[in-house]
């Protein structure tokens, strides 16, 4: 009977939702884990300059390497901090593909997600799309959202 009633205290808290680009950065600088959920079909989608609808797909990763750039250090107008991840799928029509997605969160709150599925043989983009939104308060229709795991 006693281990039940302590069972509970050992499971793990919940992850908190990220809701602002100063609540991501404190979170990556104190070096805690967070995870991305985007919801594709709540972004904006632009490919070839053209705007498209963005598909009813979900996707989420963890961050495991950023890197955080200050306002003017490479003429950014933004302070912004980036991250990604490459990984090889196959894709029914363009075969083995790498799918390489690039993260930029800006300080106010805006992120850009650049995917491209690159051919493993020369590299060559056969697919090139960008997503862009806010970072989602979990109250609002942006479809981009940012979690950290409190244990």
């Amino acid at each position: 009977m006693l281990a039940l009633l302590v069972i509970p205290a050992f499971a793990p808290a919940a992850p908190r939702r990220i809701s602002t680009f100063d609540q991501l950065m404190n979170a990556l600088k104190s070096g805690q884990q967070v995870r991305t959920v985007v919801e594709y079909a709540k972004t904006k989608l632009v490919i070839d300059g053209k705007e498209e609808p963005a598909p009813d797909a979900i996707g989420g990763s963890k961050i495991e390497h950023w890197e955080w750039f200050a306002r003017g250090v490479i003429r950014n107008p933004k302070a912004y901090v980036a991250f990604s991840e490459t990984v090889l799928i196959a894709h029914p029509r363009h075969g083995h593909v790498y799918n390489y997605v690039r993260f930029r969160v800006y300080e106010d709150s805006v992120v850009e997600i650049t995917a491209r599925y690159l051919l493993p043989t020369d590299f060559k983009i056969v697919m090139d799309e960008t997503f862009t939104g806010r970072i989602s308060n979990g109250r609002d229709k942006e479809g981009i959202s940012f979690f950290v795991s409190e244990g």
